[in-house]
This record gives structure tokens, sequence and C-alpha cells, in this order.
């Protein structure tokens, strides 16, 4: 059965490029476009792992974790965040903050995205 992942993206063009690679790899992938359609989302389909942009409309990434987290499942939730931010200290800053109650966490700046790449930081996460 194939792994399942979320990815919750504002911009259209990423999420169409990162699902339509990451079906190539033989990933179940889903999309939503804010942070309140992805908790739903989540809560609702249990995905092995999330890509959760910071910054979106309706409801931030971030704000969307915390919720998540009020969640059983969404307390074990793998994420990994995607973010405009490479700034690595306020990076720090959110991740730990984040991390207080989830313990799986790392992140990709947009603008370094090599798409190889990206597949192969996903399958390592999964199997982790």
């Amino acid at each position: 059965m194939a792994k399942k992942i979320l990815i919750i993206e504002d911009e259209e063009s990423l999420r169409k490029i990162l699902g339509e690679r990451l079906k190539e790899e033989g990933y179940d992938v889903a999309v939503s476009k804010d942070g309140k359609e992805g908790l739903a989302k989540a809560l609702n389909w249990h995905p092995d792992l999330m890509l959760v942009d910071i910054v979106m409309p309706v409801m931030d990434g971030v704000e969307m974790i915390k919720e998540l987290q009020k969640d059983r499942w969404g307390k074990e939730a793998k994420i990994l965040l995607l973010t405009n931010l490479s700034d690595p200290v306020k990076m720090a800053k959110i991740t730990s903050e984040l991390n207080e109650s989830m313990s799986v966490y790392d992140y990709l700046v947009k603008s370094d995205w090599d798409l190889a790449k990206i597949a192969e930081k996903i399958k390592k996460k999964l199997d982790d």
C-alpha cells in the first residue's frame, strides 16, 4: 500500500509540481490550499507525512499544526515545514516552539528546492 502524503500549500504551482513528482515516486498524494482545509483533511485521512507551508491564508501552518496537536493521532504526525524563510535562527525558533509537543520536524526552504532532493528527504522521513 502506498504511503500517503498531504501537501498543504497556498501556491497552486507548488502544490501541482510537488504533487506530480510525489505521485511519480509512488505515493498517494492529496493537497489542500490553506491550513483550515489541510487540518480537516489531515484529521480525516491520517497521512503518513504532511508538507505544511508556514505562511498561508485562512489559517497559517503554525496555527494548523497547533490545532493538529490537540488530536491524539495528530500528536504523532510527521511533518516537513515548507517556508520562504531562509533564516536558520527564525526557523529554529518556529520549530522549537512546535517541537515542545511534537517530536518530528524539519523544513524545506522553497528557494532551495531540488525535486530529487525533496523526494529523497521525504523518503528518509517516512523511513524514520
